[in-house]
């Protein structure tokens, strides 16, 4: 049953006409008389097969459609569905889904999923977004790499054969540029290396421009284990920071900046970042429109549209 229907009144509202399609005759009967007060028109039918003729029979605005039920499942009823009324929305309730059936339903055309039982809220925002936008599924509706990434010219850049003090100073102005603290740092922890070409060979980032502070006897000892007795004891480093920050005009940032990310399609599912992200453990991947470098994608990023997605849920 739709959890949250607290609400005596009815809400003004456009006369939505839903079709619910569900074998549960409990949830069935009370989600049709939730949406009834919240302003639908509201048709309720048991199965698959009565909703395929309610929908030849009637012109629904949105179909709320579970998935296990006899006789006509809710992948079977979807197709028949979308062979009616193409443009129909249907909202899938997945109170037994596997990633599997989410994606037959998303191939299929789904405009939403939702889980049973549901918040009667989350239902009506749903229903009603779905019969405003026109039956555009999620997978439309949903941004892809290029929509969520940060725009090449946003990032800080240098040459490679610039010295690592010019690129202390290219970081220092990007930090003091307007815009959101939480955003402007994570994009200013590091920077792209051109080639003379303006092409992306490379990354320098404050780690690497902090490891240029260690002679060179110090950065050997991360990759090489040397005795303990060659090791300066904490009161010899005093000074040592300062001499070595007035040497790095003679580093090249070229010398310290680590290889260019791998690059991902600017037409690539926000999963596909994910997924590349989750199974190399890079974080940031350079995107391409069309063999041309266009921007940069982050696990910022998904992570800032993963929180816009459950702000507007409500979630």
């Amino acid at each position: 049953m739709p959890k949250g229907d607290t609400q005596t009144m009815t809400e003004p509202t456009k006369q939505i006409r839903v079709l619910i399609v569900d074998d549960e005759e409990r949830f069935r009967e009370a989600t049709r008389v939730m949406l009834e007060r919240r302003g639908f028109q509201v048709t309720a039918v048991g199965d698959g097969a009565q909703a395929v003729d309610a929908v030849r029979a009637n012109g629904f605005d949105a179909v709320v459609l579970d998935i296990k039920m006899p006789r006509m499942d809710g992948h079977a009823a979807l197709a028949e569905i979308r062979s009616l009324r193409p443009g129909l929305p249907v909202i899938m309730l997945t109170g037994h889904g596997t990633p599997q059936s989410m994606i037959t339903s998303l191939q299929g055309g789904v405009f939403d999923f939702l889980n049973k039982p549901c918040e009667l809220d989350l239902l009506t925002r749903t229903i009603r977004a779905a019969a405003e936008r026109g039956g555009k599924p999620v997978s439309e509706l949903e941004p892809l790499v290029h929509h969520v990434m940060v725009p090449l010219s946003s990032f800080s850049s240098i040459r490679r054969d610039r010295s690592v003090s010019d690129a202390v100073g290219v970081l220092l102005s990007a930090f003091s540029q307007p815009g959101t603290p939480t955003v402007a740092e994570s994009m200013h922890r590091s920077m792209l290396v051109m080639d003379e070409g303006n092409n992306v060979v490379g990354l320098l980032s404050m780690s690497e421009i902090l490891s240029g502070l260690q002679p060179a006897y110090m950065r050997a000892r991360i990759d090489t284990p040397i005795q303990s007795s060659l090791h300066l004891t904490p009161p010899r480093y005093r000074g040592l920071f300062t001499i070595m920050a007035r040497d790095l005009h003679r580093i090249k940032v070229e010398d310290l900046m680590s290889d260019a990310p791998p690059t991902i399609d600017a037409n690539a599912t926000l999963m596909h970042a994910v997924n590349i992200m989750q199974d190399t453990g890079i974080r940031r991947y350079l995107v391409l429109d069309l063999g041309k470098p266009v921007g940069v994608i982050r696990e910022h990023d998904l992570f800032f549209e993963l929180s816009r997605i459950l702000k507007i849920r409500g979630a």
